[in-house]
């Protein structure tokens, strides 16, 4: 694996490269340490409203101008708000680089935020909303995932809650703005073919002198377990079944975290966190598919565990043939996980999760976005170590650390179960 270069600037911004030269490209990314994670009570959906109106163009790039430097040559961008993040990027043709770093340099201070195109998005980013709260499993996900929390502001959306998005105002957003994208808050990662000494010039002449200020340091007690079981029925139109069940996970940079990657593959199958996939491999071969999907009781069955700073949660997603019984499937979870609990567990199984886990890596790898990404993404919940030894640390885990990290996390008692029925009447009870 290529050595990266990391440094920080004076004004506090964090600089991560790594030189690439199997392909003419490069790959930007600028990360700003803000997202749902960070939102007070009353401004939901502000850091996701803010990342809409960095497209909406600069004292000196219109928006449209932005759109058309970066495609006619060919790259690619985009932007993504997360619980623990915020995160714009570019991948382009290699002799093209300058285009993507001049232009994030500009809109890190001076975006605009017209008020015309501030009412104009609050349209957009509602109707966006309204369309999750039309979605059967969007709806379900959303109790699930504000069930689980008590305090913490992972129990919002990162869209917003409706009644913030229609109170926040241009001031809000632009405040927002400027106390959050500002060097001492940001970490720029790059990978691709570039020569280091030519790039560290570049950023340093177009960031160096960009001013800075300390963030106030916020206090956010991590949530550390569900006390109880709780259970949600959603009824609504449609015709299929979702099961959402939500279990306590770890933060990544808690070691439990490999343990319960190698448990989240053995019961619901291997997943990536590469955003930018590469290789795929069926889950056909896990634990609930041949409970759920072999047996005809469920048509789906997914996982989801995430790297984030603070303890989240780990669902396990089930849509269900039309007209079983969800406490069928509900019971069929519980058995296998108590099975795994009681340490039926194979060396085999530990081992195939593993290789599976090592391919979907280096295919990720394979990609110079994905390089790029992990350069900054790690270092938001941990640093660039965790991603060099996440591999390393999957080798080590035993049968035995399965089972713990089973017993300790996935109890039946501490749990959120989460059931979308398809009926005329839409009503959310909680039980």
């Amino acid at each position: 694996m290529e050595k990266s270069k990391k440094f920080t600037l004076e004004n506090g911004l964090t600089i991560h490269l790594k030189e690439i030269h199997t392909a003419p490209v490069i790959s930007h990314w600028t990360w700003y340490r803000v997202g749902s994670r960070f939102e007070k009570t009353g401004y939901t959906g502000i850091s996701h409203w803010v990342e809409h109106m960095q497209f909406k163009g600069t004292s000196t790039y219109h928006s449209t101008q932005m759109d058309r430097l970066i495609s006619r040559e060919g790259g690619i961008w985009n932007a993504f708000t997360h619980l623990d993040w915020t995160t714009y990027f570019e991948t382009m043709p290699a002799n093209k680089i300058d285009i993507a770093l001049e232009l994030e340099s500009d809109r890190m201070l001076n975006s605009l935020f017209d008020p015309t195109e501030v009412e104009s998005e609050r349209k957009v980013i509602l109707s966006e909303k309204e369309g999750k709260e039309n979605e059967p499993f969007l709806r379900l996900n959303s109790a699930v995932n504000e069930a689980s929390f008590s305090s913490h502001p992972y129990r919002n959306e990162v869209i917003g809650n409706t009644e913030d998005l229609n109170r926040i105002q241009r001031e809000d957003l632009y405040r927002h703005y400027r106390d959050y994208y500002q060097p001492s808050n940001a970490l720029i990662s790059i990978a691709g073919d570039f020569i280091l000494d030519d790039m560290i010039y570049k950023i340093k002449q177009l960031y160096q002198d960009k001013p800075s200020h300390p963030l106030s340091k916020q206090i956010i007690e991590p949530e550390k377990e569900i006390h109880e079981k709780k259970e949600i029925i959603i009824n609504g139109p449609g015709d299929t079944i979702f099961i959402q069940i939500a279990y306590r996970a770890p933060s990544a940079a808690d070691p439990d975290f490999y343990a319960y990657t190698i448990l989240d593959s053995l019961l619901s199958g291997p997943a990536s966190l590469n955003m930018f996939g590469g290789g795929g491999t069926s889950n056909k071969t896990s634990r609930l598919y041949r409970k759920l999907v072999d047996k005809r009781l469920a048509v789906s069955i997914s996982g989801g565990l995430q790297a984030t700073i603070d303890p989240y949660i780990y669902d396990l997603s089930i849509t269900l043939h039309n007209k079983q019984n969800p406490e069928f499937a509900i019971k069929a979870v519980d058995q296998e996980i108590e099975r795994i609990i009681e340490k039926r567990i194979r060396n085999t199984e530990i081992q195939r999760a593993v290789k599976q886990a090592r391919a979907l890596f280096a295919y990720g790898l394979e990609n110079i976005t994905n390089q790029a990404f992990w350069l900054g993404y790690s270092e938001n919940f941990a640093t660039y170590d965790w991603f060099i030894n996440y591999l390393d640390n999957l080798n080590e885990i035993k049968p035995t650390d399965v089972q713990r990290v089973a017993e300790k996390y996935l109890q039946p008692n501490k749990r959120i179960v989460g059931i979308y029925l398809p009926d005329s009447n839409e009503s959310t009870n909680a039980l």
